[in-house]
């Protein structure tokens, strides 16, 4: 007797990671990359991110996430630590309120921001 054969399990498209504590700015963020037929996972502020991101990482191609947000760390410190535990991740750092002088292996992008500004960031981010 056979049995029918089940469809090869394909693992979801690596994803982008929007870390933003504003929950509105955040939606239009993860709003404009779904758009652009991209998959997205949200965090509110960088403990949430290292949670999401702890045993998962290579799920993840990309993180984009503020500078300026409540808890135990700011945007910039998540992407340093991103980059020294996971460096395969992609880094795009947004901020309405601080300009960040060098930011190595990560790129910058100003709020207010379109979501050509926000595709165009991520696919230059080292």
């Amino acid at each position: 007797m056979s049995h029918p054969s089940e469809p090869p399990h394909l693992s979801p498209a690596p994803r982008i990671l929007v870390v933003e504590d504003e929950t509105f700015v955040r939606m239009v963020a993860v709003d404009m990359l779904e758009d652009a037929g991209l998959p997205v996972a949200e965090a509110p502020d960088a403990d949430v991110a290292l949670q999401l991101l702890e045993g998962k990482a290579q799920a993840f191609c990309a993180l984009f996430t503020d500078i300026d947000m409540p808890g135990s760390m700011d945007g910039l410190t998540l992407a340093a630590r991103v980059r020294a535990r996971w460096p395969h991740i992609r880094l795009v750092v947004t901020s309405g309120r601080v300009r960040p002088g060098d930011l190595p292996d990560a790129g910058f992008l100003p709020k207010p921001y379109g979501r050509s500004d926000l595709l165009g960031a991520l696919g230059q981010a080292a």
